[in-house]
């Protein structure tokens, strides 16, 4: 073999690997990279938008602007999804889907604005108080979802459950840590607030939470007694007098009346 062929197959450049069959190269590329990048919706719809692109006769700008633009809204709407699934609501519920002229005591203008976070930022306190049955637990999942939906952390417990929850981290000495965490929510919403009767050291103990929250984060409560029976479940004069001080101070209140929703749907299905 001659030395002029024995360097030209040394110098010879490999051959580039072929993609498979059917499978544009380039498309295989953005796929990774997105991929890489942790771009979803870049990956799944950037086709799409390229088609569009032409058809419109966009620039490369134009087009890149299109391209962030879906994923921005994506991933708004994937956070969205997450904040409302980690607020552990126990059954789905919207503000739209409350029935107002079933229940005529409920101001919809007024529960409305509610959905606005800007309560919620200030730190304010929410009660909502009426017989069981007129929608509170209704009205409490839907205004913690929306807000949720604007980007602001929200957990959902019973009144009972979170107390437990207390007693058990009292006695595990976690209680700072516990405390701690319920802290870091923007809005706290209490279900079947008053249902139970607490001892005095499940008192102290919620009592606490109200302590830590108070004008720096927001917390809704929804109660089947009014104010005035609150003491049957603080029996502590004192204390039941701070709590409610605590939930009412520059608050918001929704009294949803007497009249269950349920019974009166029950009846009419009947007559039916």
């Amino acid at each position: 073999m001659s030395a002029t062929a024995s360097t030209a197959k040394v110098s010879r450049t490999p051959r580039p690997r072929q993609s498979a069959p059917g499978i544009d190269p380039i498309d295989a590329a953005i796929d990774t990279a997105c991929t890489e990048l942790r771009l979803p919706s870049i990956r799944d719809r950037y086709a799409d938008i390229a088609e569009q692109a032409l058809r419109d006769r966009a620039n490369y700008k134009g087009f890149l602007l299109d391209l962030l633009r879906a994923e921005i809204t994506d991933r708004d709407e994937r956070r969205k999804q997450r904040l409302v699934r980690d607020a552990a609501f126990h059954r789905p519920k919207r503000l739209e889907d409350f029935d107002y002229d079933k229940n005529p005591h409920v101001d919809a203008v007024y529960v409305n604005n509610l959905a606005n976070p800007a309560w919620v930022r200030a730190g304010a306190p929410l009660v909502l108080v009426g017989n069981s049955g007129t929608g509170k637990s209704h009205l409490l999942i839907g205004i913690g979802t929306a807000i949720a939906e604007h980007g602001l952390k929200v957990r959902y417990t019973t009144t009972a459950n979170l107390v437990n929850e207390l007693a058990e981290a009292h006695n595990e000495k976690r209680l700072s840590k516990t405390l701690y965490r319920y802290a870091r929510y923007d809005l706290l919403c209490l279900d079947e607030f008053g249902y139970l009767n607490l001892d005095r050291t499940g008192a102290k103990l919620l009592f606490q939470i109200f302590t830590e929250r108070e004008e720096r984060k927001a917390i809704a409560v929804a109660s089947n007694a009014p104010f005035s029976e609150w003491d049957k479940t603080f029996t502590e004069e004192r204390l039941c007098s701070a709590i409610v001080d605590r939930l009412t101070f520059n608050g918001y209140l929704v009294e949803t009346g007497n009249d269950s929703y349920r019974l009166q749907s029950t009846l009419e299905r009947n007559r039916s």
